[in-house]
């Protein structure tokens, strides 16, 4: 079942947000109208990425995002943890797969 997203003023995209302009800079594994989920340039981690501006991801999109999320980690990370901390980037909903027992993709067991 394929979730749309929601129409509203609240659903922006920010020119100068690098989120919002998903800017393919390192390898992406998933893509569809609601995220996004590629390597974090600098934790090398799956990151999935929500295409709209903001924090608050309707709950139905934060499923799906998370649904989507947990695929793509399992198969690059095997075990993982999700942390949604919003680090660097602090006003645009994204949250990284960590490897288990740790926090940069360098951690995983090869």
């Amino acid at each position: 079942m394929s979730v749309l997203p929601p129409t509203g003023p609240e659903l922006i995209r920010v020119k100068d947000c690098d989120l919002c302009r998903a800017l393919k800079l390192t390898p992406w594994f998933f893509e569809d109208e609601i995220c996004w989920i590629a390597e974090c340039e600098i934790c090398e981690t799956p990151m999935v990425v929500w295409r709209f501006h903001g924090t608050t991801p309707p709950p139905e999109h934060l499923a799906h995002m998370r649904d989507r999320l947990r695929d793509v980690a399992t198969a690059q990370l095997g075990e993982f943890w999700v942390d949604g901390h919003m680090r660097n980037i602090p006003d645009h909903y994204h949250a990284h797969a960590r490897p288990k027992d740790g926090f940069f993709g360098r951690d995983r067991r090869r």
